[in-house]
């Protein structure tokens, strides 16, 4: 794996000028002629004003949010529903965390549930994302965990049965509703060591829909945003 470059003091990028470096080299993993997967966040939006640039060249797009869809219709590319599309050649999605191995933990943005199915219908995941979100273990950002409500405080204790501390996340004093109508619970205190069978132990909870750790669905290659430039990061 190709370590993250040493900051540049003299000429630093912002984080915003990150995050449109590397949601422009993502373009290079677009097959053309077919549909993108295309995620959720503040850089995945970036790649898809990217991905509006070359529009004509490729069919169209199947989105994880309601959000990205409506960006990308603004923008003239086409959106399939997922169950139009037998498979993705690639995805492309940003992290909250990442590890060295390409494990990740997402839905910062609320959008895990759609996030992974759309992961498991490609063939390659890339994530794109900035050197502040490289890590050595899972668990710093709170994790989401998207919940039936009635089964929220029950999820919540099994965390807290673990280490970790959750709270129902809310939008405006109400618990935000995410696009599939469920709660979102964001756990902290975690340290995730071992993130496929993290993942595969609280799938399993009676009331989680999805869990944010994307081990089974984990990255194929990280295009990193580095003060000197975009890195890539492959993973086995």
């Amino acid at each position: 794996m190709t370590a993250p470059a040493s900051p540049n003091p003299s000429n630093p990028l912002s984080q915003d000028e990150l995050k449109a470096q590397v949601g422009l080299a993502a373009l290079a993993y677009v097959v053309k002629g077919e549909i993108v997967g295309v995620g959720t966040g503040s850089t995945v939006n970036k790649f898809i004003d990217a991905l509006a640039t070359i529009k004509d060249e490729i069919k169209g797009a199947v989105s994880s949010s309601v959000a990205s869809t409506e960006r990308l219709r603004a923008l003239g590319i086409p959106v399939f529903d997922s169950n139009e599309v037998e498979e993705l050649a690639v995805y492309i999605d940003g992290a909250d965390e990442i590890d060295g191995r390409g494990f990740m933990v997402k839905g910062g943005g609320a959008a895990l549930t759609r996030e992974k199915i759309v992961a498991a219908q490609s063939r390659k995941f890339i994530c794109i994302a900035d050197a502040s979100k490289l890590v050595e273990t899972l668990g710093a950002f709170p994790l989401p965990v998207e919940v039936i409500p009635m089964a929220a405080r029950r999820v919540m204790r099994q965390f807290a049965a673990m280490g970790g501390i959750a709270q129902v996340r809310e939008k405006d004093g109400l618990p935000l509703v995410t696009d599939n109508g469920q709660h979102i619970v964001d756990v902290t205190g975690l340290r995730i060591g071992d993130p496929r069978a993290f993942e595969s132990e609280v799938s399993q909870w009676p009331g989680v829909v999805t869990v944010g750790v994307f081990a089974h669905q984990k990255a194929d290659v990280c295009l990193l945003g580095t003060p000197t430039g975009v890195k890539t990061l492959q993973f086995d």
